[in-house]
């Protein structure tokens, strides 16, 4: 039972060759270049949603903080499609694993910081060590504000990928006692899948809303820095 309920989570191989990388490349196909002089509706909405966002999140930020649009732009596309992607029936989503959400979050995380640094040094430094402190809670203090900054990457990537596996659980879980039920009690199995078709619902939104706060939390921190 175990093994049927995380074999979902397992990285897909093809003639022993993992096939990751193809199922990350996958969701670029949805996003095609127009080529036309007039577009159709669905690339219109696409540009539409995508200025949307990006006007939304570079509001806050200066000429420096801008120059990471593309980045950003290219980053909430990128989650929210591999998101949608684990919806569909037998399908993998790369951002239940921990150890490539990390590879989005460090780098992203590691580059705001660096900026930071070189351009804001002192108010950098300045938020190891809040105005007013005691001298004796210098130490602690200095600790506990390094510890926090460290873990802001591995706190973006655990919730990302918390989020989006427990939700593939439930509806695993969900959509195997509606299969049993549906031999046993047909009202029950009835019930069992409306509950079932809201959680999808459910599921749907939270895999864009996941991407969105990912990148928007990597966004604040460039707009701290910059």
């Amino acid at each position: 039972m175990n093994e049927n309920l995380f074999a979902s989570f397992m990285t897909p191989t093809l003639l022993g060759l993992p096939i990751v990388t193809f199922i990350i490349m996958l969701p670029s196909i949805l996003f095609p270049s127009p080529k036309r002089l007039i577009n159709n509706r669905i690339i219109t909405t696409q540009q539409w949603l995508i200025k949307l966002i990006l006007k939304q999140m570079m509001l806050i930020h200066n000429t420096k903080g801008r120059s990471w649009s593309l980045m950003l732009t290219t980053l909430i596309l990128f989650i929210s499609t591999t998101n949608l992607l684990g919806l569909l029936p037998h399908s993998f989503t790369p951002t239940t694993q921990l150890s490539m959400n990390l590879a989005m979050a460090i780098p992203l995380w590691a580059g705001t910081v660096i900026l930071g640094f070189r351009y804001k040094t002192k108010m950098s430094l300045a938020h190891f060590l809040p105005q007013g402190t005691p001298i004796i809670l210098i130490p602690m203090l200095v600790i506990i504000e390094t510890i926090s900054l460290f873990i802001q990457p591995v706190a973006l990537a655990v919730r990302l990928t918390a989020n989006i596996t427990a939700g593939h659980l439930l509806i695993h879980l969900i959509g195997g006692a509606t299969s049993t039920l549906l031999s046993i009690s047909p009202p029950t199995a009835l019930m069992t899948f409306i509950i079932l078709l809201l959680l999808t619902i459910l599921e749907f939104a939270v895999a864009l809303i996941q991407a969105y706060v990912f990148t928007l939390l990597v966004s604040l921190y460039l707009h701290d820095n910059t």
